[in-house]
């Protein structure tokens, strides 16, 4: 079921469009990822979203409905930014943004203290927000997006500043949220995040709405021509290659496309051929990358249409 539903939202400002006419749909249930470079208007798209400003044009419908007070309260929102009154003792900032959503305060201490232990605060009970870490201050951000059991759950960079292992904490409480029926949206410039993560995607650049739908039919209309190549050595040669293109290289790791003409096999005779230059661990073809449809369709934005490569 559609829990928000997004048509056609235009925002300009002064000579800038920064949001032209995107629509996106999120269902109960459901990781929606929002993606894009930075400046693409993917933040310009949250705040639309939230109400804290007006589409010059286009609808926001929640449940089929326009904004209001009952909407604004079902809805949890982690914002980039950090939001925290820094003087403020950690469950006074908690009580206090609880009481903003109607939660009664032994409500509030109750769901506190559970979420406070499941992400190794309670030492922190009484501290001052600013004795926070940034890490642990963004994992306070976070339950003060959930602790009132929103419908609608708005993330924007919620990773960011946490460690591997409150990375993982994070992805489980968002799996239990999505099981529970709560709709998400996860903003992100982040693609291999939103891969793991995501039901579908809604990749913008420029304001505009470049590739959207479920995650596997995005991805399966690119095809199989993806190649993964583990090696050791120097691969910068690779980008030299005939038949290349949307290539993503980092130091042991390269995966790009092919053009169409441009077998596996020729590929793989070409990359043997520099047997003085790289030592293969590991050659696979499949589905592309968000990394590298990312890379394909903004880099050749970016670059005229001619494709775009990353190191």
């Amino acid at each position: 079921m559609t829990m928000v539903s997004v048509s056609d939202i235009r925002k300009q400002y002064a000579t800038v469009t920064a949001v032209d006419g995107v629509s996106l749909e999120v269902r109960r249930g459901e990781i929606l990822g929002l993606l894009g470079p930075n400046g693409a208007g993917k933040s310009t798209t949250i705040r639309m979203i939230l109400n804290i400003i007006r589409p010059d044009a286009g609808a926001i419908l929640f449940d089929g409905k326009p904004f209001s007070p009952p909407v604004q309260n079902a809805i949890g929102y982690l914002p980039e930014e950090r939001g925290l009154y820094r003087k403020s003792t950690l469950i006074n900032t908690i009580l206090y943004f609880a009481s903003l959503r109607g939660l009664s305060a032994a409500e509030s201490r109750r769901r506190a203290y559970d979420l406070l232990k499941r992400f190794d605060l309670l030492t922190y009970y009484n501290r001052k927000v600013e004795e926070l870490s940034k890490g642990n201050q963004q994992k306070v951000q976070f339950i003060l997006a959930i602790l009132h059991e929103p419908s609608l759950l708005v993330l924007d960079e919620p990773y960011s500043g946490l460690d591997p292992l409150n990375q993982v904490l994070l992805t489980e409480i968002l799996m239990e949220l999505k099981k529970k029926g709560t709709a998400i949206i996860f903003s992100t410039h982040v693609m291999d995040q939103a891969e793991k993560l995501c039901d579908a995607i809604c990749l913008i650049n420029k304001g505009k709405v470049v590739v959207q739908g479920p995650l596997g039919e995005v991805k399966n209309r690119f095809g199989t021509q993806a190649v993964r190549i583990e090696y050791e050595g120097d691969g910068s040669f690779l980008a030299e290659l005939p038949g290349i293109r949307g290539m993503v290289r980092y130091e042991n790791y390269s995966e790009f496309s092919l053009d169409p003409a441009m077998g596996t096999s020729q590929l793989l005779r070409s990359v043997l051929a520099h047997p003085a230059k790289l030592e293969i661990r590991k050659f696979e073809v499949a589905q592309p990358s968000l990394n590298l449809i990312f890379i394909q369709l903004v880099g050749a934005a970016e670059s005229g249409g001619k494709g775009g490569g990353h190191e």
